[in-house]
């Protein structure tokens, strides 16, 4: 089964299994955020548990 190119693009699988993926609110009006939140964004971060399984099939993991 192929991968959905999509879900390739936005999400990495780790060496223990989890799923990380990109911060939403770090692509326009960023003016009026303050540069701590915007830092803070720049980092990746865990997908839920509820998800993880929905999106290892699109990865075909």
């Amino acid at each position: 089964m192929k991968s959905h190119s999509g879900a390739q693009k936005r999400f990495k699988v780790t060496a223990n299994g989890k799923v990380l993926r990109k911060k939403a609110n770090k692509s326009h009006i960023l003016t009026k955020k303050t540069p701590k939140r915007k830092r803070h964004l720049r980092k990746k971060t865990t997908v839920d548990k509820t998800d993880e399984k929905r999106i290892k099939r699109l990865l075909s993991c």
